[in-house]
């Protein structure tokens, strides 16, 4: 919170918070610039998915917040694709960090599930060949990102990490990208 109100109204913040967090502390978060709730499938955690989900829900209903899901692809089988994709808003992490992912990723893009690009030292994947995958089925389910603090990553984010997402977009598709997929996303809530 003290971090976003340095930065200032055009910046948002991602929390994770546990399920049973009050409606006043969520809309306490709000108020102070988060704009979505962190699930983390990937290294699991205390929360079932039932309860991931109703989390996604009721932070949605409250605030209008999306729920980003921190998960590999590889292991979106249909019942979660079905979950992730029938939540209000909701966006996958990282790319969805493996190649072998991919098929199931673009499914979830098919049916309005943003994407964000981030975190290209925990992937395993060709970031470029991703992102043109992503543009090719919806060029508006593509959000830039840093990752900042890169916690846990086995190479933090660098300033070149944008470089690989502008070289595989074409001039037209810039813009929207580094910001209007987001700022539609985020800020017009």
């Amino acid at each position: 919170m003290d971090a976003l109100a340095a930065l200032g109204p055009t910046y948002v913040g991602v929390t994770q918070i546990p399920s049973d967090t009050s409606d006043e502390r969520i809309r306490d978060l709000n108020a102070a610039g988060v704009r979505a709730v962190r699930l983390n499938v990937a290294r699991g955690g205390s929360a079932d998915l039932d309860e991931l989900e109703l989390l996604a829900r009721r932070v949605y209903d409250l605030a209008g917040w999306h729920a980003e899901f921190y998960i590999d692809a590889r292991t979106i089988d249909d019942e979660l694709s079905r979950r992730i994709a029938s939540l209000p808003a909701a966006s996958i992490d990282h790319l969805g960090m493996h190649g072998d992912g991919l098929a199931n990723l673009l499914r979830l893009v098919e049916q309005g599930v943003k994407v964000k690009a981030t975190g290209f030292g925990r992937v395993e994947l060709d970031p470029a060949a991703t992102i043109k995958a992503i543009m090719s089925v919806d060029p508006t389910a593509l959000m830039v990102g840093t990752d900042l603090p890169s916690t846990r990553a086995r190479r933090p984010f660098e300033n070149g990490d944008f470089n690989t997402v502008a070289d595989a977009l074409s001039p037209e598709q810039l813009d929207a990208v580094f910001w209007g997929n987001a700022a539609l996303f985020y800020l017009d809530r």
